[in-house]
């Protein structure tokens, strides 16, 4: 029984990480050819949008994840009709939701750019890339909830190969739009929302040929299900603000104290804290389905064991990186095309950077285990905490007591904070064992 458990782990949890660190390339990719084929300033200009971008993607999450929490009770319960209404429901938030950024991202390009701080250097690289990025955001949203809902229909084989088909074509759309067509950070963003529409018509199969449960069909609409569906996603929502917000405020205080220098910096140091983010997410919402069933299923046993693995997981795969990408920092530096005095500063940074990987690692994964388990509020709550109160609070204070050093330790601080927080209320949360509902 064991080994079934594990393997059954292996089988949602690594095909989710690494369906992640493909989605997550979109971004990566980007910035590497821009920085390459256009410069050090084009790259800056994308670390500046990329909040708005991020925030794109924390939708994505927060809707398709609250969604997917409650089909998975529902499969758990051997409810597959119930199971198919949330789908649908979750499917039409979805697409208004990006129906509205979308035309944010469009009709507000510029003012959107100003805001995030992108000065004269920056600014028409941003709102290039911004501008088309936000046209492809309803394929791109539909692909990520699609992958999502098929993941929880058994077919994790299926969301790997979109996501992997997409990136190869948006790496090939990345070196043709970038170097031969030239078109710098408007063929960046082109290119991205191609190939997320290529994944977009590889997850479409798996309704076409009518595989596992999962139907679209006619909604007779139901408000409490869609309050239902926000509540569940709250937390995660909330969750994915941690990196959008850890972006603005960290480019914020690097334009006040530092300069364009720190912006240039923080543009290759916070693409590897994406990537690993990415990689983290990944590792919840492949054992997400895994907590629903066995809530739904009642088994205390089974959802201990599910959430020591992504503990284990979590934590393994953080130390890995870090310690990986501490000793390749100069070799990440010149594959996004840095300058020498980029090169030199991120050197000199990064170690103290990479350090709150770790613990945001552990994060993640408990916040996963309480909004799976019917606990949202306080998954939400450690989730206010560590996107939106704390990290800002932190970013912004830090500094001015401890000087210009601190900027690069804020992470790991407001991280370990909310550590300790969590651990106590987990703690407290289970005194009398899981409270099944």
């Amino acid at each position: 029984m064991h080994n079934v458990k594990l393997r059954t782990v292996a089988r949602y949890v690594f095909p989710t990480m690494l369906s992640n660190f493909c989605f997550v390339l979109f971004t990566i990719i980007d910035a590497i050819f821009v920085g390459r084929g256009v410069g050090t300033n084009a790259l800056g200009a994308i670390n500046l949008v990329n909040p708005f971008v991020l925030l794109v993607s924390a939708m994505n999450l927060f809707i398709s994840v609250g969604g997917v929490a409650i089909y998975a009770v529902h499969i758990g319960k051997g409810d597959h009709e119930g199971a198919n209404t949330v789908f649908r429901h979750g499917i039409l938030l979805l697409l208004c939701a990006a129906t509205i950024l979308s035309l944010a991202g469009t009709l507000f390009t510029d003012s959107i750019c100003s805001l995030l701080g992108a000065g004269e250097a920056f600014h028409q690289y941003a709102v290039d890339y911004l501008f088309w990025y936000s046209l492809f955001i309803i394929p791109a949203a539909l692909s990520a909830g699609l992958q999502n809902y098929c993941r929880n229909d058994n077919a994790p084989g299926l969301v790997g190969m979109a996501v992997i088909v997409s990136s190869v074509c948006n790496i090939f759309g990345d070196w043709l739009l970038v170097f031969p067509l030239a078109m710098g950070t408007k063929g960046a963003a082109i290119a991205t929302g191609i190939s997320q529409t290529i994944g977009l018509l590889i997850m479409l199969t798996h309704f076409a040929r009518k595989n596992g449960n999962l139907r679209f069909g006619k909604v007779t609409l139901n408000m409490g299900l869609f309050r239902e569906i926000i509540a569940h996603g709250l937390p995660e929502g909330v969750s994915q603000l941690a990196t959008p917000m850890m972006k603005f405020c960290m480019n914020h205080v690097l334009i006040e104290r530092i300069g364009d220098l720190g912006v240039n910096a923080f543009s290759v140091v916070s693409n590897i804290a994406i990537l690993s983010m990415g990689i983290f997410t990944g590792a919840s919402e492949g054992l997400q389905p895994l907590f629903g069933q066995s809530y739904g299923a009642k088994s205390e046993k089974d959802l201990k064991f599910y959430f020591k693995s992504g503990l284990m997981i979590s934590f393994g795969g953080s130390v890995i990186i870090t310690i990986l990408s501490v000793l390749l920092r100069e070799n990440v530096c010149a594959l996004f095309g840095s300058d020498a005095a980029t090169t030199e500063y991120v050197v000199q940074i990064y170690p103290m950077f990479s350090l709150g990987f770790i613990v945001m690692a552990i994060n993640v994964m408990i916040s996963a285990y309480l909004y799976s388990t019917e606990r949202s509020a306080l998954s939400t709550g450690i989730s206010l905490l560590r996107s939106v109160i704390l990290n800002s609070a932190i970013i912004l204070i830090l500094p001015r007591i401890f000087g210009d050093a601190a900027i690069w330790l804020s992470m790991f601080t407001y991280e370990t904070i909310v550590l300790v927080i969590a651990a106590v209320l987990l703690k407290h949360s289970e005194r009398n064992g899981i409270q099944f509902k």
